[in-house]
């Protein structure tokens, strides 16, 4: 006996499509971005990692390489010979902590601040390749919401504001309303 599928009036998921899935799409979209940001960015040791890298030392979100790490969701051992990669490119330095000594900032190197600059340019312009399917009206709306989103989910991040307690208040065990799969 062979299944074929029902009409859309009797099968409830005939109309339910992956793209229309949080989760795929927000891969779909994950993945598009860190290619063309890949692209962009390809000279800079680490790619994208070492150019985000930057950009934190540059902001002055670099206070621990721990932190940083952390803040990146690098693991410590790779953020490592990350950061003696982007050092030995002079794009960042390791500087005591005045606060704690056994702790070193990551800065950014004047080379540093002029190779992210001249970078910043081609990663804002793939960002809005990425966006142009979007009314330009939506744009910066879509950039504000994906920006609270993350605020919310960033687990220990002092630059979000946010305890981890987001992420673990997310109740899974509510399902939303939608009819059961039965199997025939």
């Amino acid at each position: 006996m062979t299944s074929q599928r029902s009409n859309s009036a009797e099968d409830p998921e005939a109309g339910v499509h992956m793209e229309d899935n949080f989760g795929f799409a927000l891969g779909v979209v994950f993945r598009a971005y860190a290619k063309v940001v890949e692209a962009a960015v390809a000279e800079i040791p680490g790619g994208p990692r070492g150019y985000f890298t930057l950009m934190a030392a540059l902001q002055g979100h670099a206070n621990s390489q721990r932190a940083l790490a952390k803040r990146l969701g690098i693991d410590r051992t790779i953020m490592t010979y990350l950061l003696d990669d982007l050092e030995r490119a002079d794009l960042v330095e390791r500087k005591p902590d005045p606060a704690d000594r056994r702790s070193r900032r990551i800065v950014a190197t004047e080379h540093g601040r002029q190779r992210w600059e001249e970078l910043s340019g081609p990663v804002g312009l793939a960002e809005q390749q990425l966006l142009d399917v979007l009314p330009e009206e939506s744009r910066a709306t879509f950039r504000a919401l994906l920006r609270t989103l993350a605020h919310h989910v960033s687990p220990d991040d002092p630059m979000m504001g946010h305890s981890s307690q987001a992420v673990a208040d997310v109740d899974v065990s509510q399902k939303p309303d939608r009819p059961q799969r039965s199997i025939t």
